[in-house]
């Protein structure tokens, strides 16, 4: 089983952007996605910086993969969008069908992000002809899903040519929207937001009536209010998932890494915070909580 660190999901200044990836050189992770999926106007770093910092956790020993927009509404967002399949080195992750033909064109392999809605095994198939090479489970899906997907004829004579990778720490990306909710939030039209994301290193958490976070604002990105927490499910994962994704957050990330390291076979179970959820995994309610 790998690990990896999904792409920064927040707006976060230049300097912590390049501290978080120097740490994630020296830590035990396999794989590092890198680039802006959620906004194109966070323009802290540009293409180039991404390169650079591609090649130098490529140096330390990772698989780096250029992750790609999840909403493309703009002309300069296709450009920037061949930038990246075009980039020659480095595999890439394809956030929206958008991206796929130019991948496809390059004849290039890519991975396809969880955005891009694959719930069945035609879908999978298809994917995988047009060059998927690794395959993000949406995160609202379970453990018994995915087992009985991967047992389907079609996709079972084909399980060694793709990897499975799950999204098991951080607020799950939920939904996109052509608006920008953390703009609104401030009374703020879209078009001039000033950047406010960038006020919200972990996001804008939004809770109801009676006190519970249900979603947090991300720009046009909604997240789940509580953060998704598989640890504890790694050994049933056992023969099911090769990738387990770790969504980078400001404190802990590489701390939570290394209890994932730990608990692989079972033998580290983690206590769970009270705001950490597991549910979708077991076929439960998103925002549930169980502990066996």
């Amino acid at each position: 089983m790998k690990f990896s660190l999904g792409a920064i999901q927040y707006f976060w200044p230049k300097q912590v952007v390049e501290n978080f990836y120097q740490q994630a050189a020296d830590s035990a992770v396999d794989i590092v996605y890198l680039g802006e999926t959620v906004c194109s106007k966070r323009r802290e770093l540009k293409f180039d910086d991404y390169m650079g910092i591609a090649h130098m956790l490529r140096e330390a020993g990772k698989q780096v993969c250029l992750s790609t927009m999840t909403l493309l509404e703009a002309p300069s967002e296709l450009r920037e969008l061949r930038k990246y399949c075009d980039n020659g080195e480095f595999l890439v992750e394809a956030n929206d069908v958008g991206a796929i033909p130019y991948l496809q064109e390059h004849k290039v392999p890519f991975v396809a992000g969880a955005a891009i809605n694959c719930y069945n095994q035609h879908t999978l198939r298809k994917l995988m002809s047009l060059g998927m090479s690794r395959w993000v489970m949406p995160v609202e899906l379970s453990r018994d899903w995915l087992a009985k997907l991967l047992q389907q004829p079609m996709v079972h004579d084909v399980r060694d040519c793709f990897e499975v990778e799950v999204f098991a720490l951080g607020h799950m990306p939920l939904a996109w929207s052509g608006r920008c909710f953390t703009a609104r939030s401030e009374n703020r039209p879209k078009d001039q937001c000033e950047l406010v994301c960038i006020n919200y290193p972990e996001g804008r958490p939004v809770s109801s009536q009676d006190g519970q976070q249900v979603f947090v604002l991300n720009g046009i990105q909604t997240q789940s209010g509580s953060r998704y927490n598989l640890v504890n499910q790694l050994p049933n994962m056992d023969g099911l998932v090769d990738v387990v994704r770790l969504s980078p957050q400001l404190v802990g990330t590489f701390d939570w890494l290394e209890k994932f390291r730990a608990n692989v076979a079972g033998g580290a179970p983690q206590k769970l915070d009270k705001n950490d959820s597991n549910g979708y995994w077991l076929a439960l309610a998103g925002l549930v909580q169980q502990l066996d």
